[in-house]
């Protein structure tokens, strides 16, 4: 790959504003259209099975700058997050002077990991020996330093990694430093003061990237959502725009027929439509009503995968307040209507994945976003194949 073509994958591209988006919208409904892709796509089956293939991915996983978490999952100085990322245990801090920090979570006195969930507190301490470790890492206490005479505590802080906080998002590169021009497309996504409501984290027999591939087209709502999202949206119609290694798809529900009498320059989409933010390799965001989620996809196995969902509240068109009441009841809608039904057919897929029915899957013109998605990943794994 070139120096000019590195250049081109990470140029800034607009994304079309409410009042483009309505448009195209109403015309797909009055059409009975969506977005087309222009090419098919025919991934290989082994690509979900194969141990080789998951270890490449999630070594590329932790050459990108991804999101590790949203900037509200570290609300003041002295908080920490800890959790799995690609395969390895990280932690991240927010310092006493509001700069965020990441590291391996692994002492180096014997590898204990030195921090476990979320909390806040003035320093890391390893439960095995008590190694104390300040928020930038540093090597700060040592019982029984008599017993270690040669250790050079300069040498023995937490082992960094890079992290940015941008938009709302903090991202962590996991080798390597992270180019900012690799960030260019970070959009911003989270005010500074969105606030945090819920955290979990779900665990399913699929791969990541069937777990992944439910989330970017909407071919699927009226046959697998038919008694859940359906009734409240439209069947296989969808906006679609690649950014970068990114897409947005954005799904209408069908009440954005109040704005339709609206003059076009005054239409608003806030609560009218679903917008859903793919950030290449594996995570993603999701802005709905009255809530956002940022999801990452982390691979456990070949079969086996993890969702990562920080929900936050949004603001409501005005600016006023939405309560965390109203923003779960959201979240509740959005997990009954389509989530539980999109995980089961993810799972239900990797079972059959093994029986040699197909040797691919076949992904069309109504599915633009994954077809960008796997073009941008073999491209990629090509990329570090090659280098």
């Amino acid at each position: 790959m070139t120096s000019q073509s590195t250049t081109d994958a990470y140029r800034p591209t607009p994304l079309l504003d409410d009042v483009a988006l309505a448009e195209r919208i109403f015309r797909h409904i009055d059409d009975g259209t969506t977005d087309l892709g222009d090419s098919v796509w025919r991934e290989p089956v082994s690509h979900y099975l194969s141990r080789e293939r998951f270890e490449a991915e999630c070594a590329l996983i932790r050459r990108h700058p991804t999101p590790f978490c949203p900037s509200a999952a570290l609300p003041e100085n002295g908080s920490y997050l800890a959790r799995s990322a690609a395969g390895n245990p990280i932690v991240v801090t927010r310092g006493d002077d509001g700069k965020v920090s990441a590291f391996i979570n692994a002492c180096r006195h014997r590898g204990m990991q030195v921090a476990a969930g979320s909390g806040c507190a003035k320093a890391l301490s390893c439960p095995y020996h008590g190694w104390t470790y300040g928020l930038d890492g540093v090597l700060k206490g040592v019982p029984g330093q008599s017993g270690f005479p040669d250790l050079d505590r300069e040498q023995h802080g937490l082992k960094s990694v890079s992290v940015i906080e941008q938009g709302g998002i903090v991202y962590v590169q996991q080798e390597g430093d992270i180019d900012p021009t690799h960030l260019t497309h970070a959009l911003e996504h989270f005010s500074v003061d969105q606030r945090l409501f819920n955290q979990q984290v779900l665990t399913d027999a699929a791969n990541w990237k069937l777990l992944y591939e439910t989330l970017m087209e909407g071919y699927h709502i009226k046959s697998l959502h038919r008694e859940s999202f359906y009734p409240f949206g439209y069947d296989n119609l969808n906006v679609v725009e690649t950014f970068g290694p990114h897409s947005r798809v954005v799904y209408p529900f069908q009440r954005i027929e109040q704005i339709r009498s609206t003059r076009a320059e005054d239409r608003r989409l806030n609560g009218l439509t679903t917008s859903v933010y793919m950030l290449f390799p594996n995570a993603s965001i999701s802005v709905l009503s009255k809530h956002s989620n940022l999801v990452i996809l982390e691979p456990v196995s070949p079969t086996q995968s993890q969702w990562v969902i920080y929900s936050m509240v949004n603001k409501a068109p005005d600016g006023s307040p939405i309560t965390f009441e109203e923003a779960r009841r959201d979240a509740a809608f959005v997990s009954d209507s389509g989530q539980e039904e999109d995980r089961a057919a993810a799972t239900a897929i990797q079972e059959a994945l093994p029986s040699g029915a197909n040797s691919h899957l076949t992904f069309g013109h109504f599915e633009k976003a994954i077809v960008h998605f796997h073009q941008q990943l073999a491209r990629a794994l090509n990329l570090s194949s090659n280098g």
